[in-house]
Parts: structure tokens; C-alpha cells; sequence
């Protein structure tokens, strides 16, 4: 409905801009949204809104614009601001995104329409948004349509984006929903979201009912790419659903518009095991981006704002399994990006047979870093110009023998677990210069 259009289903009490009925009904209304009186709500809605269907304007600015403008006979007006906005909704709408069951119970049975969507969004979009569940129950009975577009080209599995709409799209589902319809703005599926969201629980229905795993939205994107760009929930939930979707035929090399990988932006937020999760699948560690860029590359970069990810870990992970480590040229730009991260930087040096240092990088360590570490910083200064340890010759030999399979030959070797850990870099620290 476009501003300065109307429209109302019934012969309601007409209540004018300047009539105190009609703030006061607004105001009453709002006050039982807010203190959640079902009871009271109901006997409201029964008494002074005459038809289940009547079409609510929160907010109208018409009057502002035409002052003398006489407002048409059609219309229940509601609580007045000084915003050009118009928002429209119905007691249906109303009480499904509170929850109120019973007065949800009450509309239906007075023959409310569970369809009508005067906002842009139906009941069932309301209800399903705000994960309640029984109020979901009672649309689907009462003829709600479950896959209805929003007018911002939503459906209700669209919208069930909380951990707590679980129930909701269970009821959805086994109502006819389309599991596998997409958003008009982005193309993401009811799986993007659900992957980006990290609702473990969600994208465990949604395969179980037919979700296509390597859809792609308007950015190419897969649920696999998607649940590793996501930031909400924790990584263990990631993890889990990056796990599941790999376990029903996910392609772990899937790229986005991009060429961005899954592993790509797992190690953009130096997430550790979700990086030896991708690996174990047999992804190419070097495989680079649209503009070049490695997976090592990827988490050097970000190393400083996911430290508390200890990205070292990460980084240890991509050289046991082949990762090309930087050109020795290049090391002064990794201790501009991650100077603040001596972990990685000591694990670096450690994957050199030979690295020699130059005191002209120390221009690329901010002076506040490096007097935060100046003990670390000052003893890997001290190297320059000195030999490599025959224990460290010895570890590079191996490393460089097994190749792409340290992380499965390694650990076969009969050696003490402290010397299996040596050469595959685990126990390698800021204080551990070789």
C-alpha cells in the first residue's frame, strides 16, 4: 500500500487525527502489547476494533502534509508522529509477533484472514520470526499459506532465525513449506541462513527434508562458504554444521564469485579446527583467490584481530599439510601484519631451513609491538648472521621428505611423542627460536 492510499475491511468507528479516541485507542492498545493482559487484549480488540481484519496505521503523515486534507471515512487511525512513515498492521500481525495464543485463537475463530499481510508480512511471517511456535500451530490449521512472500520476497522458513524457531520450522515443514525456495535480495536458500546463523538444529532439518547442499546464492556462495563466513553463534556450533554438511555431500572446494574457498575464509578468521576439519576433506591448501591469495596468506593477514584464535595454530596446521611458507623476500611485510603475534612469527622462522635476517625489518614493527615483546623481538635480532641448529637441519629434512604429509607420516614414525610434536612444529613458541 503506498502512502496516502487506504484501506480498512469493515464499518469500524472512524476515529480522526484530531479525535482523542484516537490516540487513546493506540495508546491502550500499545500499553496491553507491552504489559501482555491477553485478557484484556481480547476485550479490547472484541469491543473497540469491530472486525478481526481491521487494518491498523501506526503511523501516518498525511495530515502533516495536508493539513486541511479530510481524511477518508475507510480509515482507523492510529498513534500520530512526526516521521514520514506509514506502517500498517492488523490484530492478527499484532498478536502473532507477541505470542499471545489465545488471542490469536480468538481472531481465527471470529474468521480472521491468517493471510492478510497489510505490512508486507503475514501472520506466519510475525509468529515464525519471533519463534512462537503455538501460534505458528494455529495458522497452519487455520488455512495459513506456508510459503507466502513477504513484499520483501521472504517466506516464513526465511525467518526463522533463531535457535528458538526450530519448532516453527518443524510445523512449516510438515505443513508443505518449500525448503529449498530463496530470498529475492540475496538468493540464499532456507540453508544459507540457517548455516550462516549457526543453527545446528535448522540445517539438521532442512537436509533431512531435501535442502540442496551446493545451492548457490547471488554471490555463489554455498551453506558450506556461508556457514564459514558466518560470525554468529560459536565455533564449536560452526564446526558442528561445517561436519554435518560435509557428511551429506558438500563440495569442500565449492568457490564463491570470488574463487574463495571454504578454506579461504576459514583461515581469514584463523579458526584452527574448522581449517584441519576443510583439510582432512582433501582440499588444495595453496589454492588461491580471485586476486591471488593463499589460505597461509589469508590468516597472516588477519593473525593480529583473531589473536585470541592463537592463528599460530592455524598456521601450523597449513605447513603440515604443504603450505607453501612466504618467500624469505617477503618476510618483512609478515612482521608489518602480525608482528603482534610472535607465535606465528617464531613458527615462520621455524619452517626455513635457512632465514636470513635483516635489521631493516625492524622498521616494520611498530615500536609499541615491539616493546610489548622487546624479549622475544630482541633474541630474534640476536639470530642474524648465526647457524641453524643440527636438530633443526635434521627436523627440515624430514619435513621436506614427507612433504604434503607430514601430518600423516609424522605421527607414524617409532619416535618419543615429544619429538613427533618437534617435527610437526606443535610445540613451537615465541621463546622457541632454533
Amino acid at each position: 500500500m503506498s502512502a496516502g492510499s487506504y484501506s480498512y475491511r469493515a464499518q469500524s468507528k472512524i476515529l480522526k487525527p484530531d479525535h482523542p479516541a484516537g490516540s487513546c485507542l493506540v495508546g491502550h492498545l500499545k500499553s496491553l502489547l507491552a504489559s501482555g493482559d491477553k485478557e484484556a487484549l481480547t476485550e479490547l480488540l472484541q469491543n473497540q476494533v469491530k472486525h478481526v481484519d481491521a487494518i491498523i496505521e501506526l503511523n501516518n503523515d498525511d495530515w502533516m502534509k495536508e493539513p486541511t486534507a479530510v481524511i477518508p471515512p475507510q480509515v482507523l487511525l492510529g498513534l500520530w508522529t512526526l516521521e514520514y512513515t506509514q506502517e500498517l498492521t492488523s490484530p492478527l500481525c499484532i498478536t502473532c509477533s507477541r505470542g499471545y495464543a489465545e488471542c490469536v485463537r480468538y481472531l481465527l475463530h471470529r474468521r480472521a484472514d491468517p493471510n492478510a499481510a497489510p505490512g508486507g508480512r503475514s501472520p506466519l511471517h510475525e509468529a515464525c520470526a519471533g519463534g512462537h511456535d503455538d501460534c505458528v500451530h494455529l495458522l497452519l490449521e487455520h488455512g495459513a499459506n506456508p510459503n507466502k512472500c513477504s513484499d520483501d520476497g521472504l517466506t516464513p522458513l526465511h525467518v526463522c532465525v533463531m535457535n528458538s524457531s526450530l519448532r516453527c520450522a518443524e510445523l512449516l515443514l510438515q505443513h508443505g513449506a518449500l525448503v529449498n525456495e530463496t530470498t529475492d535480495a540475496t538468493q540464499d536458500s532456507s540453508l544459507h541462513i540457517a548455516a550462516r546463523l549457526g543453527l545446528l538444529g535448522h540445517v539438521d532439518l532442512y537436509l533431512r527434508h531435501g535442502a540442496l547442499i551446493n545451492c548457490r546464492n547471488d554471490e555463489g556462495e554455498t551453506p558450506l562458504v556461508a556457514a564459514c563466513t558466518g560470525k554468529a553463534g560459536d565455533e564449536e556450533t560452526r564446526l558442528e554444521i561445517c561436519r554435518l554438511l560435509l557428511k551429506n555431500g558438500a563440495d569442500p572446494e565449492a568457490q564463491d564469485q570470488q574463487e574463495r574457498r571454504p578454506l579461504h575464509h576459514a583461515c581469514r578468521k584463523a579458526e584452527s579446527r574448522l581449517v584441519e576439519l576443510l583439510l582432512d576433506a582433501g582440499v588444495d591448501v595453496n589454492v588461491a583467490d580471485y586476486n591471488g591469495v593463499q589460505p597461509l596468506r589469508c590468516v597472516l593477514q588477519s593473525a593480529e584481530i583473531y589473536r585470541n584464535n592463537k592463528p599460530h595454530l592455524t598456521v601450523c596446521a597449513l605447513l603440515n599439510h604443504g603450505a607453501r611458507c612466504v618467500h624469505p623476500e617477503a618476510f618483512g611485510k609478515v612482521l608489518r601484519c602480525c608482528s603482534g603475534v610472535p607465535d606465528v612469527i617464531a613458527l615462520l622462522y621455524n619452517s626455513y631451513l635457512s632465514l636470513q635476517i635483516c635489521s631493516r625489518w625492524r622498521k616494520d614493527i611498530p615500536e609499541d609491538v615491539f616493546q610489548t615483546h622487546q624479549a622475544f623481538y630482541t633474541a630474534f635480532f640476536n639470530l642474524s648472521g648465526t647457524v641453524r641448529s643440527l636438530q633443526h637441519l635434521c627436523r627440515f629434512t624430514l619435513r621436506k621428505h614427507f612433504g604434503s604429509q607430514c601430518y600423516l607420516f609424522i605421527p607414524l614414525l617409532p619416535v618419543p611423542p615429544v619429538i613427533k610434536d618437534y617435527l610437526l612444529l606443535i610445540t613451537e613458541q615465541s621463546s622457541c627460536l632454533l
